[in-house]
């Protein structure tokens, strides 16, 4: 499991959500990252409200070390007009010279009004 810092299985919430694959390489995870809202966490996988997100996250990378800086990332994949949906994690991280990622988290935001569920 990519939280035991070894390579992702099957049944880790980044394989089956496919953001290891589709989003980014294959990686192990070095260092904790978590992210919240108002006062809920973001697990792998869960499902959230757009009232939920309206206010910015709440990120920490990494422990106390101040020397370490990381690039954070945010992907949208409802295309909106313009680059987004031709963006690559990949080829940022390339031009940019960043390696590979260290950590990862994923939700899905369903309308106020929608029933859950990645459509395939």
């Amino acid at each position: 499991m990519v939280g035991s810092g070894m390579h992702a299985q099957r049944g880790d919430p980044l394989v089956v959500g496919r953001v290891i694959g589709d989003v980014v390489d294959p990686f192990v995870r070095r260092v904790a990252l978590r992210v919240g809202y108002a006062s809920r966490d973001v697990a792998n996988g869960c499902e959230l409200r757009p009232s939920a997100i309206a206010d910015p996250p709440r990120v920490e990378v990494g422990g106390p070390d101040m020397r370490t800086f990381y690039t954070l990332l945010g992907r949208q994949t409802v295309y909106a007009p313009g680059w987004r949906q031709n963006f690559s994690t990949r080829d940022f991280a390339e031009l940019y010279n960043l390696g590979l990622p260290v950590a990862a988290v994923y939700f899905n935001c369903q309308r106020e009004t929608g029933t859950g569920g990645r459509r395939m």
